[in-house]
């Protein structure tokens, strides 16, 4: 009988031990999220910068109707998601960009845009289900904004100025230019670094 006694009282004791341990883990895990920077989409030396005026252009869209590019829109921001029908990062993200539609339609108008042929992309527009997104195939416009590598977006706030830009291999790189917008900043980036500067000149 005590022999089982003692085996009861030290599986009880691993248990509680178990316990503060995984206690202990969850802490520090809560302690590295708040220390860990999140990623942010990657700005590249663009031809406009941010707080400037983006060049306001109406291009027609694949269906064959009008699409007003900047401009000033009250209470309205644009993204443009530069993208292509051979780009697998592109492909993987348009589940965020659906998302980003739905959950910011409150606030964001979403453009498509690359260049190419028309057909290839209307293809392309019909196998992933794009046909809620306007799509312009329009050369000088990635040019305008400086697009080298895609994925790759350009936020242009309701005064019709550039608001963030970036490539935007994720979700959460996606997700970093409204919270680049929402804090008046070019990036997630310079966010992140004026609040560190900030921390550090109050220690």
């Amino acid at each position: 009988m005590s022999i089982v006694l003692a085996s009861e009282t030290m599986l009880w004791i691993a248990v509680i031990t178990l316990a503060l341990v995984c206690v202990a883990l969850a802490r520090q895990v809560g302690v590295l999220h708040q220390r860990i920077a999140p990623a942010g989409a990657l700005s590249l030396r663009a031809p406009i910068k941010v707080g400037q005026a983006a060049p306001e252009m109406t291009l027609t869209a694949l269906d064959g109707t009008g699409v007003r590019i900047a401009g000033i829109r009250p209470a309205r921001s644009q993204l443009l998601l530069f993208l292509s029908p051979d780009c697998e990062i592109c492909d993987a993200l348009l589940p965020a960009v659906r998302t980003a539609q739905s959950a910011e339609r409150d606030w964001l108008d979403i453009v498509l845009a690359s260049d190419g042929e028309p057909e290839r992309h209307a293809a392309f527009v019909q196998a992933k289900g794009l046909s809620r997104f306007p799509y312009v195939l329009s050369e000088p416009l990635g040019r305008t904004y400086g697009v080298a590598k895609l994925p790759y977006a350009v936020l242009i706030d309701e005064a019709g100025r550039l608001a963030a830009s970036g490539l935007v291999n994720t979700r959460e790189h996606l997700e970093s230019l409204f919270v680049a917008k929402e804090h008046g900043v070019a990036s997630i980036q310079q966010y992140l670094g004026q609040r560190g500067r900030r921390s550090a000149g109050g220690e």
